[in-house]
C-alpha cells in the first residue's frame, strides 16, 4: 500500500510536471500600421482625406473588426509637417520605437523622396500614399516600396490621352519640385501627336502668377491650332487666377487633371476643361466606392474626396495582403504577397506592378459641367482609361 502511494504520487507529479510544460493559449500580436502624412503644412487638407480613407478602408475590409486573423490592427499616427526631414525622422521612430510592422504615407513627395531610404534601412514595408513623383517607384525606389497612390506619369498618360491632337500646342505650368517636374517629364514623353513647346515652373508658394502667366502667353499666342496651357499645382496659391489675365484673347484654352473639391470650385469658370481624374465620387461604380460615398455622406455630411478615396485603396491593399499571409508581418513575407497581387478599391482593381510595385489602375478622361447649384466644378465622365490602355514606364533604373 505505501509503495502504491508513492507511485501515485509520482504519478500526479509527472502529470503537473507534464501540465508545466503545456505553453499557455498564444495571444495574437497586434499588427502596427504607422501613418506618417502631413497632418499640418501645407498639404494639411489632403493629408485629413488620406486619414480618414486609410480607416474607412481597414474598417471596410475588416467588416468593422479591425482584425485580421484574430490580430488587432492599431494605427500609430505621426505628422511629417511637410518637412522631409521631420518625415524621415518620423518614420524611422515609427520603426524603431513604436516597432511598426509597416507604414503608409507620405502626403507631400519630397518627404516620400526623403522616407524611402529609411524602409530600406529598417527593411520595413512602406506603403506610399498619396505622393505621386514618379522617382518614389522610379530612381530612387526600393524594393521596401509600395505605392496605391497614382504616380506622375500615369496623370501625365492620361491627360495626354485627353489632349494628344494633331494641331495642339500645350504650354505647362507646374511648381518647381519634384512633384511638378516629375509630371511634365511624364506628360511631355507621352505625347504623341500634340505638340509642348514651353515649360514655366513656379516656386510651390507662389501666390502671384502674372510674370509666369505672361511667359506662358507670350509662347502661346502667335501659334495657329488649338493652344492649351496645362496647369499643375497642388497646395497654396490658385494658378487659376490667371483667367484674369484673359487667356481667350489669344485663344488659349486652360486645362488640368482632377482635384480635390474645394480645389474643383476654381474649375467653375472653364465649363467643357477637358483633363483626366484619379477619382472623383460620381465616376466609379461598384459596390466598394458606393459604401464609400454613403458612409462618408452619413458621418460627415460630404461626399468623398480624390484622396480619401486614395487613403482608402491603401487599408484595403493592407488587409488584403495581411489575409492572405494569415496576419504574418515578416517582411519578406508581405513582399512576395503583395508583388502582382490585385486587389479591389473604390477604382476597381489595382494590381501592385511587380517590377516596381506600383499601383496599376483606371484613370477618368473627364470635362468639366457647371451647376450652380453645386459648389464646385463637376467631372463628367467622357471614358475610362483603363490599365491596358496606358503603357506606364517603368523608371526603377538607376
Amino acid at each position: 500500500m505505501q509503495l502504491d502511494r508513492r507511485i501515485l504520487a509520482l504519478g500526479i507529479g509527472a502529470g503537473f510536471a507534464a501540465l508545466s510544460l503545456v505553453p499557455a493559449t498564444a495571444v495574437a500580436q497586434d499588427i502596427k500600421i504607422a501613418h506618417v502624412y502631413d497632418k499640418t503644412g501645407a498639404l494639411e487638407a489632403y493629408a485629413k482625406q488620406t486619414q480618414t480613407g486609410l480607416l474607412m478602408g481597414l474598417e471596410y475590409a475588416t467588416k468593422g473588426t479591425m482584425t485580421v486573423n484574430g490580430h488587432k490592427l492599431v494605427v500609430i499616427e505621426k505628422d511629417s509637417q511637410g518637412k522631409p526631414d521631420v518625415g524621415k525622422a518620423q518614420l524611422a521612430a515609427a520603426y524603431a520605437d513604436d516597432k511598426a510592422d509597416l507604414a503608409v504615407g507620405p502626403t507631400s513627395s519630397g518627404v516620400a523622396l526623403a522616407m524611402l531610404p529609411v524602409a530600406e534601412e529598417y527593411k520595413k514595408i512602406l506603403l506610399v500614399e498619396p505622393a505621386v513623383a514618379d522617382s518614389i517607384t522610379g530612381d530612387k525606389w526600393n524594393r521596401y516600396i509600395f505605392r496605391t497612390g497614382r504616380n506622375s506619369s500615369q496623370d501625365a498618360i492620361s491627360n495626354a490621352v485627353a489632349l494628344d491632337k494633331k494641331g495642339t500646342y500645350i504650354a505647362t505650368l507646374a511648381q518647381d519640385y519634384a512633384f511638378g517636374k516629375d509630371f511634365v517629364k511624364a506628360f511631355k514623353g507621352a505625347l504623341k501627336n500634340a505638340e509642348l513647346i514651353h515649360e514655366e515652373y513656379l516656386p510651390a508658394t507662389t501666390t502671384d502668377f502674372t510674370a509666369g502667366a505672361q511667359r506662358v502667353f507670350d509662347a502661346l499666342k502667335d501659334k495657329k491650332g488649338r493652344k492649351i496651357i496645362f496647369i499643375n499645382w497642388a497646395g497654396v496659391g490658385n494658378p487659376f487666377k490667371i483667367a484674369d489675365m484673359d487667356p481667350k484673347r489669344y485663344g488659349i484654352e486652360i486645362a488640368t487633371g482632377g482635384n480635390i473639391l474645394p480645389a474643383l470650385a476654381a474649375y467653375k469658370p472653364f465649363p467643357g476643361l477637358e483633363g483626366a481624374a484619379y477619382y472623383y465620387y460620381e465616376i466609379p461604380k461598384n459596390d466598394i466606392n458606393k459604401w464609400l460615398v454613403a458612409e462618408h455622406q452619413k458621418r460627415f455630411n460630404a461626399p468623398p474626396d480624390f484622396f480619401t478615396a486614395g487613403g482608402m485603396s491603401a487599408g484595403l491593399a493592407i488587409v488584403e495582403t495581411l489575409k492572405k499571409t494569415g496576419g504574418v508581418v515578416a517582411t519578406e513575407k508581405l513582399i512576395s504577397t503583395m508583388e502582382g497581387m490585385s486587389f479591389e478599391t473604390p477604382k476597381g482593381k489595382m494590381i501592385f506592378r511587380k517590377d516596381d510595385h506600383q499601383a496599376l489602375q483606371s484613370m477618368y478622361h473627364f470635362k468639366i459641367k457647371v451647376d450652380p447649384n453645386v459648389a464646385w466644378a463637376i467631372p463628367e465622365l467622357v471614358r475610362e482609361i483603363k490599365i491596358e490602355d496606358m503603357d506606364i514606364p517603368i523608371r526603377n533604373k538607376k
